[in-house]
This record gives C-alpha cells, sequence and structure tokens, in this order.
C-alpha cells in the first residue's frame, strides 16, 4: 500500500495500521512475559523470572529459530503464483481491476485515469 500526502485519508489509515501493529506486539510481548512468569519458575528449577524486553528477546529468537527469517508461507506464495501464471490476459486484467478498486484508492493514479488528468491539465492551460 502506497501513502501519499495528497490523500490524507490514506496517511491516516497508514497510521493506525502502523500503531496497531506497533500495539499488537507490544500486546504479544507482555503475554509471552506473564505466560513465561507464571508457568516456567513454578514447573523448573532454576528458571527465573522475565522482563518485558527479555519477552520480546525471546518472541524474535523464537522467531529466528522456528520461523526463519524471510517470512512464513513460501509454499502459499508458489500456489498463487501458479495460479496467475495460468490465467489469461483477460482474466488477469479483470482481477487486477478487482485489486484495485478494492485497494487503489491509496497510491498513485492508474494508468487509466493519468491521461484524463493530463488532458485537462492541458485544457486549462
Amino acid at each position: 500500500m502506497k501513502c501519499s500526502t495528497e490523500q490524507s485519508g490514506c496517511v491516516s489509515r497508514c497510521i493506525k495500521i502502523g500503531l496497531l501493529a506497533v500495539a499488537g506486539i507490544g500486546a504479544l510481548t507482555w503475554i509471552v512475559m506473564e505466560l513465561w512468569n507464571c508457568l516456567l519458575p513454578d514447573l523448573f528449577t532454576g528458571v527465573s523470572r522475565i522482563g518485558y524486553w527479555q519477552a520480546l528477546g525471546v518472541l524474535v529468537l523464537s522467531r529466528i529459530l522456528f520461523g526463519g527469517l524471510r517470512g512464513g508461507c513460501h509454499g502459499h506464495w508458489r500456489g498463487h503464483r501458479a495460479q496467475w501464471e495460468s490465467l489469461t490476459p483477460e482474466e488477469r486484467q479483470q482481477l487486477k481491476g478487482r485489486f484495485h478498486s478494492r485497494w487503489g484508492r491509496c497510491g498513485s493514479p492508474t494508468k487509466a485515469e493519468a491521461p484524463e488528468n493530463t488532458g485537462d491539465n492541458a485544457d486549462k492551460a
């Protein structure tokens, strides 16, 4: 999603999504810290309580060890790519049109809108 300063609604939407992501990571870190401190010291001798930043470190470490560094769902995207390559050019255009109608409010104008804008500017000049 591209955010431009010309579309304040899009910028505020991007800021809201960013704040929600930060809040979600913060909440997940707090849950990990609480679960660790409630369970592990009682279950295993020698395990001490952890703080918030240590819980965040545990989340990052578990992501590196179990999730990899590139992100998840690699096979999921390969399936989408194979499906995209099997579409006819007309079906691809329809799919692009659906994506643009859903997500095209943010960012630069489409190719179809660009000539109209330049034509309007030429008429005004």
